[in-house]
């Protein structure tokens, strides 16, 4: 076997023959150096894997604390929101129960049927179930919600229905001519046929009288429209108020009127001072009540 070496130096290049057995030495030590540094390369290269892997526990580690702690921290927060949702349907139910009640005293206060506007029970309700339903959201919570949903919405309905009855019975009761048109005085003349103070005829009289003392306030027997004020032939000074309902009252011979047309009067308000104009024989108040156009008797609206 024969080796050619060249070696490079500053001067130029020179060669070496080897041959024989020394080449053979020469090649041996050349493959026993090959080896020995793959060996020292693969054991440098296992330590620094070994280094690698020991580090990926250590971070998965890391990571699963991590997570942990934000899992905990979720948990918390669902805990918090349920909770504040649970205060909440407590209040509602709370609210649920004053509404109940403040209807059922509503109910016996205005005498109403009582089977009609039941704060007991919801009345019978239903229908098809919604295609977009999602089963399985907290069914407890929901349900509750939907109780208390559907409670309040028919308390609500109810109460409405309720306050509208009770404004209408209220305003039909402050309406309705009711009382005497003076605070002092006394009945001097009745509804129907008698004989003219005047005249001594006999005529039908449409209305009552009151004498009194003059300059004593003429009151509103009802709420109402103040629809005339004026004089009109045979009433002197009058005032008429209409009431609604097809009711209307007419207060004549008045001294001074205190209304104009237009204003809008309570019952017991002064409309008039008590006088004697007109066709009259002395201070009073000649009072009519017309229902739908025919005079009616006063009487009947006079209270004890």
């Amino acid at each position: 076997m024969r080796l050619v070496l060249f070696l490079r130096r500053a001067a130029g290049a020179s060669r070496i023959d080897v041959s024989g057995p020394l080449a053979f030495g020469v090649a041996g030590a050349a493959v026993l150096l090959l080896v020995v540094g793959a060996f020292f390369a693969g054991l440098q290269l296992g330590s620094r894997s070994e280094v690698l892997s020991a580090g990926g526990p250590a971070e998965l580690a890391r990571a699963a604390l991590q997570q942990r702690a934000e899992v905990e921290a979720m948990r918390q927060r669902v805990q918090e929101r349920v909770d504040s949702i649970a205060a909440r349907i407590g209040q509602v139910n709370a609210h649920v129960v004053r509404l109940d009640a403040l209807g059922k005293r509503l109910v016996e206060m205005t005498d109403l049927d009582s089977h009609e506007f039941s704060f007991d029970t919801l009345p019978g309700t239903g229908g098809p179930e919604s295609a977009d339903a999602i089963a399985g959201e907290i069914p407890d919570v929901s349900r509750m919600l939907d109780s208390l949903e559907s409670k309040l919405a028919q308390r609500d309905a109810q109460l409405g229905v309720l306050e509208s009855l009770i404004l209408q019975r209220d305003l039909q009761r402050q309406t309705q001519p009711e009382g005497r048109p003076v605070a002092r005085g006394f009945l001097s003349s009745v509804f129907g046929m008698r004989q003219d103070p005047l005249t001594g005829q006999t005529e039908f009289h449409r209305g009552i009288d009151f004498a009194g003392e003059p300059g004593e306030p003429v009151l509103a027997v009802g709420a109402g429209v103040v629809t005339f004020s004026g004089e009109r032939p045979g009433y002197g000074k009058v005032i008429d108020v209409t009431h609604g309902d097809g009711y209307v009252t007419r207060y004549a011979h008045n001294q001074r009127l205190l209304v104009r047309v237009g204003d809008t009067v309570r019952r017991g308000q002064p409309v008039a001072h008590l006088g004697s104009t007109g066709r009259s024989t002395g201070p009073h108040v000649h009072f009519e009540v017309l229902r739908n156009g025919r005079h009616v008797n006063p009487l009947s609206y006079i209270d004890g």
